[in-house]
């Protein structure tokens, strides 16, 4: 069975069931001891970057929107068995021609790892058919959508499990803020929490 560590902020680390280690912008908080197989950068501010904290395997792959969003067209990758779809992600803070989201499928889950953003059309007209398993999404309510605005797209991607993420400028967790998002199969986890997927 994979594994999803939340190690606090945006950051997080997904290991597939045969031990593919997937980090998701990486910024803060602890469980970068395993050497990573991918790294998956929404955007290029830096507490989604640092890629200081971790160390790569020989070929690791780094998708960043530079590599993943080229001509206005977001890109797929299929590495070992993991498909990786850059999707859209935006709002006043975040210019769309710079940052996306990602779509991971793994051992048979689909991941939706949103980036910073707000609500898209793409949640909507797309996401919403997709069948996700988890979602992640941000709830800071100053560079991204707030608790409520996230709670809303939860409900329309209608992934079985939602998990806030991004929550207080310079906190890597806030239990507070966290509580205050509501979904169904909402899934609240403090930094070095680990689940099985």
């Amino acid at each position: 069975m994979g594994k999803l560590l939340y190690q606090g902020h945006g950051s997080y680390r997904i290991v597939s069931d045969n031990g593919i280690v997937i980090y998701v912008d990486p910024f803060a908080g602890e469980g970068y001891d395993l050497p990573a197989d991918i790294v998956l950068i929404s955007h290029e501010h830096p507490d989604h970057n640092k890629l200081s904290l971790l160390q790569q395997k020989k070929g690791c792959t780094v998708l960043r929107p530079e590599s993943i969003l080229t001509d206005r067209v977001y890109r797929s990758r299929k590495i070992d068995d993991i498909s990786i779809q850059a999707v859209p992600a935006y709002n006043a803070k975040h210019d769309k021609n710079h940052c996306v989201g990602y779509l991971i499928e793994l051992d048979g889950i689909k991941i939706y790892a949103s980036g910073d953003t707000s609500l898209t059309d793409y949640m909507r007209d797309v996401l919403s058919k997709e069948k996700i398993d988890y979602a992640l999404l941000p709830i800071d309510g100053i560079f991204n959508m707030d608790p409520a605005e996230a709670s809303h797209c939860a409900e329309l991607i209608g992934a079985v499990h939602t998990i806030p993420i991004h929550m207080k400028p310079g906190a890597l967790f806030d239990q507070k803020k966290a509580q205050s998002f509501v979904s169904k199969g909402r899934l609240i986890l403090a930094p070095k929490e680990e689940i099985i997927l």
